[in-house]
């Protein structure tokens, strides 16, 4: 690792926030950028419907901003949703320069569709795979740079401060587990970046990939870093719902294009629920869909698109055509089986539009950072655009500001495990893996309430007790770090939903069922460096 000690940036993760940083950083600052498993397994490559941005003349900045303030149910930072609104048109025109092949009309001008609470055509889209699509040009533009390295398999651990060393609240580097070779570097940077995605994987229905285990956010919490709407967890209305097909996401974009939900019983329910039908916002939706199935006894319920040509289906949504087809589910002709599943994590790591945290030189964007832009319910496929823009600005900052340094790898306090053990007992993390995604989707789901949400508090305590001893106990390894961190992202959820007494967005209580102007307003929860803090290093229990 001698080579990529006392780097000028650190970045973790390899989405299109982390990609679009290490790209926009001038060629002159040695950057380093590491994923945990490989390059494409992040949200990013998973992301079907496209990009929100103002493009047409019908459409406007404002619309789009009023949008999302709707959407978002009136706690939104409005300086900081409109600054990121008026960068799209500039980041779609950087992803065309970069060589990206938006999908085009016949009029050869840039496709515009529509999807769920946006009031024009606004999302700018590859198909049905524009995430995998603006992934591999990204990547590939990475690649082709001489000041960037990249490093697969390799997942932090914690940051490391100066408050190890002189009492100072400033990042220096992180500590980094190489998967490979079972080892852990303590890697010095100027400027880390925390680019890791969200906290999906904490329930047990996701649309997301393994990896998204809430690392960026219980990393900064660790460190001190405060923390900002955890509560409002996004579930995605629509996930193919089959025994052989995990985690499969079918697009917002074809209810936009006309697709309709039905129950089992052949009945089309959206209308009873939002005058806006399958067009209603996300939250709405999957209450409409979870409230369907539970009170009727379903496992699922489906969604129609056959009513529109075979031809136009094929070529709109080739990759959901395609996946279907491979378990025998033809959808010119046959009924999707669809259900809700955890989606995106609207709170995150509390964080200026640059990514800046209460830490000097620790940046935290993309689905990791709260910055008000999303409020108590993400406006669909403003996910992107938020992390481009962050992205810009986070490289814009890192660029302009001069960093003092005087510490390289030889200063950092080193990782010493001589004193632990290699663990026989590794299914007691994957026990407690599968136990905690079946407590967070049977008590803090898409319904909640205070028993409930205490309930879950007081299993997951149990679990984290379990899991402090282990980690003390043993060597490190993959599982066990993820299972750390969604055990702290589970417990800050848990917190901020019992601090909501009321129903807004993607928080709904049955104890409080309206929305309350009180709580007009964002929860935070304080890091926990000075009262908890996990020792750097480890010794047996």
């Amino acid at each position: 690792m001698k080579k990529f000690k006392n780097m000028d940036v650190l970045i973790i993760g390899s989405g299109i926030a982390g990609l679009c940083t290490a790209l926009q950083l001038p060629d002159h600052k040695k950057v380093l950028l590491i994923t945990k498993g490989q390059i494409n397994e992040c949200s990013t490559s998973w992301a079907q419907g496209g990009i929100a941005s103002v493009m047409s003349e019908c459409d406007s900045f404002e619309k789009h901003l009023n949008d999302t303030i709707e959407n978002g149910h009136d706690i939104i930072d409005e300086n900081i949703a409109y600054e990121i609104i008026k960068e799209g048109p500039s980041c779609i025109k950087w992803l065309i320069d970069m060589g990206v092949p938006f999908t085009k009309n016949k009029m050869n001008n840039i496709s515009l569709t529509l999807e769920a609470a946006h009031s024009e055509r606004r999302i700018v889209y590859v198909d049905d795979k524009t995430g995998s699509v603006i992934h591999k040009k990204l990547y590939e533009k990475v690649l082709s740079k001489k000041n960037i390295s990249v490093l697969h398999e390799h997942q932090i651990i914690d940051i490391i401060s100066e408050n190890e060393l002189t009492n100072k609240n400033k990042c220096i580097g992180a500590y980094v587990f190489d998967k490979k070779m079972n080892k852990i570097h303590s890697l010095s940077a100027k400027n880390v970046v925390l680019a890791t995605g969200g906290a999906s994987k904490i329930y047990q229905f996701t649309s997301n990939p393994y990896t998204s285990t809430g690392d960026g956010i219980a990393v900064s919490w660790r460190a001190g870093c405060r923390i900002s709407n955890m509560e409002f967890i996004q579930f995605h209305p629509t996930c193919l719902f089959h025994p052989d097909i995990k985690s499969f996401l079918i697009s917002e974009s074809l209810r936009g294009e006309g697709g309709k939900l039905y129950t089992p019983n052949k009945e089309r329910f959206m209308m009873k629920y939002d005058a806006r039908g399958e067009l209603a916002p996300r939250d709405v939706v999957a209450r409409a869909i979870d409230n369907e199935m539970k009170q009727n006894g379903f496992t699922n319920v489906y969604l129609d698109i056959s009513h529109r040509t075979a031809d136009f289906i094929k070529k709109r949504f080739p990759e959901i055509y395609k996946k279907c087809k491979s378990i025998n589910i033809d959808i010119t002709k046959e009924w999707i089986p669809v259900i809700p599943a955890s989606h995106y994590t609207c709170g995150g790591v509390e964080t200026d539009i640059s990514g800046q945290t209460n830490m000097k030189n620790l940046y935290v964007i993309g689905e990791s950072s709260h910055t008000g832009f999303h409020g108590a319910n993400r406006l669909a496929s403003n996910s992107l655009l938020e992390c481009l823009v962050m992205a810009k600005k986070c490289a814009e900052r890192i660029t302009s500001e001069k960093v003092e340094f005087d510490h390289d790898d030889k200063d950092l306090p080193k990782w010493d495990d001589s004193l632990v053990t290699e663990s026989k007992e590794r299914f007691a993390i994957s026990h407690n893996w599968d136990e905690l995604r079946k407590i967070m989707w049977n008590y803090v789901g898409i319904i909640r309430s205070d028993k409930r949400l205490n309930i879950a508090k007081e299993k997951i305590d149990l679990i984290e007790k379990e899991m402090n001893e282990y980690y003390y106990k043993y060597n490190i390894t993959s599982e066990m770090l993820e299972l750390r961190n969604i055990i702290h992202v589970a417990k800050l959820i848990i917190k901020s939903a019992l601090a909501r007494k009321e129903s807004r967005g993607l928080h709904y209580s049955i104890d409080y069922p309206r929305i309350n102007a009180k709580y007009n307003k964002n929860t935070y929860i304080n890091g926990r460096k000075n009262e908890y803090h996990l020792k750097l290093v480890k010794f047996k229990v």
